[in-house]
């Protein structure tokens, strides 16, 4: 996720700079555009020598040292990217991405507090910018700020409607906090509009799963869990496996578990889900084995 945030931040500060043409050299915007270009193709050396070239034109073209701090942050050079961030905070701190990048570099470095103050002042600066929004969400959830969580992504599901990954963290949201109910009312709200987003199905399914539709959970996870993403396959598998034991089926079960925790064994719903499965399959082996040590009415012969 931080990768893909990290890339549409990049491309949205192209955006901006374009919108300042009246106050910079056309050739400072080309080489910027250009830069732009570079860094989705990959190729970053070529990107940052536009960038830097864009700057030659104008110093104070904020964008561009945005661009340039992104280059090199994807580059693995930390402190260069954290100087241009700065630098374009200080020339124009009315812009969110600035204090966007910063906070992705926070993240990145494991600064999570000061990630968070980060995204909340892009925030200030614009509320309605949604990269900000969507890593605020992202963020408390993961430290178990789940209310606070629920209203980010509310309010991003105000301002851009059309992005799942709102409706997605919403959900995810209520059910930590025991809302079913309501996580329920949101997907049955955007109905099938984002019918090809692997989150909203792996919700559905879940969903699903809680109802015991056990067979109707497993159709719904089963495209996700072929998914090219390591940790989708693996959220979508873990589920499956839950969704097979209420099946009756331990063996599919097991073998979905072991599935999700070789694609991601860092995500302790994996972990959660082989467990489960081992104790029902081992509870189930105990009592069989106690049935068939039972005695036997005898006939009395």
């Amino acid at each position: 996720m931080r990768r893909l945030v990290a890339a549409c931040a990049f491309l949205s500060v192209a955006l901006v700079g374009c919108s300042q043409s009246t106050m910079l050299p056309r050739k400072a915007i080309d080489l910027n555009q250009a830069g732009v270009q570079a860094f989705a193709a990959g190729h970053l050396e070529i990107a940052e020598a536009r960038v830097a070239l864009a700057l030659e034109y104008n110093p104070k073209f904020t964008e561009a040292w945005v661009n340039l701090g992104l280059i090199y942050e994807a580059e693995g050079n930390f402190e260069m990217a954290r100087k241009d961030f700065v630098k374009a905070r200080d020339l124009n701190p009315d812009l969110p991405i600035v204090h966007h990048a910063l906070g992705q570099l926070d993240e990145r470095q494991g600064s999570l507090p000061e990630a968070e103050h980060n995204y909340r002042q892009a925030l200030k600066v614009d509320p309605g910018f949604a990269p900000a929004r969507i890593n605020l969400g992202r963020l408390l959830y993961a430290r178990g700020a789940w209310d606070e969580s629920r209203e980010q992504f509310l309010r991003l599901t105000q301002v851009a409607p059309e992005q799942p990954v709102g409706w997605a963290g919403l959900c995810e949201s209520l059910l930590k906090l025991g809302r079913q109910g309501e996580a329920e009312d949101v997907l049955n709200h955007i109905g099938h509009a984002f019918a090809d987003d692997p989150n909203i199905a792996i919700l559905r399914g879940r969903i699903l799963l809680l109802h015991k539709h056990y067979a109707e959970a497993v159709a719904e996870l089963q495209p996700v869990s072929v998914s090219d993403d390591p940790h989708r396959a693996a959220v979508a598998l873990a589920w499956m496996s839950l969704a097979r034991l209420g099946m009756g089926d331990g063996d599919a079960a097991q073998a979905e578990a072991d599935r999700a925790v070789a694609l991601n064994s860092d995500d302790p719903l994996t972990h959660y889900a082989r467990k489960a499965v081992q104790d029902a399959r081992s509870a189930a082996a105990r009592a069989s084995g106690a049935e068939s040590t039972q005695p036997t009415a005898g006939t009395g012969r």
